[in-house]
């Protein structure tokens, strides 16, 4: 290992920095900075020119392009639905279902779980979905955007990685297939059973759900919720079908799109051609195509109910991607900060110093916790996927272990990264369509992610020594 130890400084430096000071953009800048130094052989005048060439990089990647543009477009898409009093109709619309029930509250919060829960074709959709409909919600009836956030990001992941039909089990499969002996899509099924952290966070997230729980950081930031949000608020006219159409027509294109950017034209059944057009798919490319045809059914139908003109759309338009502009900043520096811990070596370092010890009962325990601190550090789940599953599979076969463990506990510690690290696309995705303060989020949301994360950690030491 070229840089040893050292590749792990520029993740956690930003990542402490971020969490002590809440300045999420400098603490990035600072990250990447000592980073590309050490890659410059410690001389920080070419480190700062390198960190500059870095944040350019990002864009050589056209799916880094297509998020960072599908930030900016969602934007659009969430200024415009509020523009047009749909949020409003939605909330009208709510209060009369819910009428004057003593558990709205918990009412609220499981049809918040459910429908993460539910999008299981993309995290970034459900998210923002989650997001877009129930924070006007939460806020009515006093629920913090802190929890919010929390159902938003941990219903997703978890839901997306144990349902795989979607672009997250093209990609594994993908992983697992350059592997002989092993049948791919067998292998992926099975280990659900074993994928122990994405199931206790969805049993844990509908428990917090339904019983209006809270604890830790989060339960500090309920209560000041509450006191911010008892004000009774005036509410404006509005149609609830102008907020749920055009989020209907960006959920329901994606699958759709997915299997668009994969297809190619072979002979066979319909059901494999469909499965091989999603293993070939591009995510980026299908959220982007998503949101941009939710844009353009939001236009046509405000556009016949005359709700909007040109000027309103040009206008609207610029302040949906203005309020966006911080977050898509943070995705470049997460990026950046992605491809420098690649360009360190940070993930195969973590690999290397490990997997030389471990042992048959242990390997399940700490192939989950060593990817919980590679998806921790990098920001990415499916770049700890790619890393660890080209270390657990071989290992499993040396050891004579269940392959099918080995793969779920790597799948279960990436999805963890997800959710706690401050530099995640996710993580901060879910901050932004939740309107909740970044490090907030990460601050409320770890201990939960904490909780359920040393749980799988027992039960895989537990399945180790019995399996």
């Amino acid at each position: 290992m070229e840089y040893g130890f050292l590749t792990l400084l520029p993740p956690i430096i930003a990542i402490l920095l971020a969490i002590r000071t809440k300045q999420v953009i400098i603490s990035l800048t600072f990250g990447l900075f000592i980073g590309w130094t050490i890659i410059s052989s410690f001389n920080p005048f070419l480190g700062l020119l390198a960190t500059i060439e870095g944040f350019v990089g990002v864009f050589k990647n056209e799916g880094n392009t297509r998020t960072v543009i599908f930030t900016l477009l969602i934007g659009v898409l969430i200024q415009l639905i509020k523009s047009s009093g749909g949020i409003e109709g939605f909330i009208q619309s709510m209060k009369v279902y819910l009428g004057n029930s003593s558990n709205n509250k918990n009412k609220i919060q499981v049809g918040a779980a459910l429908t993460g829960f539910l999008i299981f074709i993309e995290s970034n959709i459900s998210i923002l979905t989650v997001g877009t409909i129930f924070q006007p919600l939460f806020n009515k009836y006093g629920i913090s955007k802190a929890k919010l956030a929390y159902i938003a990001d941990s219903s997703s992941a978890p839901s997306c990685i144990l349902f795989p039909v979607n672009a997250w089990g093209a990609y594994i499969i993908g992983l697992l297939s350059i592997y002989e002996g092993i049948a791919p899509f067998s292998v992926l099924v099975s280990s659900i059973a074993f994928n122990l952290y994405p199931i206790l966070t969805l049993i844990f997230v509908f428990f917090i759900a339904s019983s209006n729980k809270s604890f830790g950081a989060m339960k500090k930031y309920e209560n000041r919720e509450v006191i911010i949000s008892d004000k009774e608020e005036s509410v404006s006219d509005g149609d609830a079908k102008d907020m749920v159409l055009p989020l209907l027509a960006m959920i329901i294109s994606m699958p759709v799109f997915l299997i668009y950017t994969g297809w190619t034209d072979t002979e066979g059944h319909l059901i494999d051609n469909l499965w091989n057009a999603i293993s070939n798919a591009s995510g980026s490319s299908a959220v982007l195509y998503a949101v941009s045809l939710g844009i353009i059914f939001t236009v046509l139908l405000y556009g016949i109910k005359g709700k909007i003109t040109i000027k309103s759309f040009i206008s609207t338009s610029f302040k949906g991607m203005n309020e966006m502009l911080e977050m898509a900043i943070l995705m470049v520096m997460a990026f950046s900060l992605g491809a420098l811990c690649k360009e360190l070596g940070t993930g195969e370092y973590v690999a290397f110093i490990t997997k030389s010890w471990l042992s048959p009962a242990f390997a399940p325990a700490l192939l989950f916790l060593i990817s919980c601190f590679i998806a921790f550090s990098t920001g990415t789940s499916w770049g700890t996927f790619a890393i660890m599953i080209s270390i657990a599979v071989p290992l499993a076969q040396q050891l004579d272990m269940n392959i099918s463990l080995a793969v779920a506990a790597v799948l279960g510690g990436g999805v963890f990264g997800d959710h706690c690290s401050p530099i995640s696309d996710t993580t901060l995705i879910a901050s932004m369509a939740s309107g909740v303060d970044h490090i907030d989020h990460v601050r409320t949301q770890l201990p939960y992610a904490l909780f359920t994360g040393s749980l799988a950690f027992i039960l895989y030491l537990i399945v180790g020594f019995t399996m």
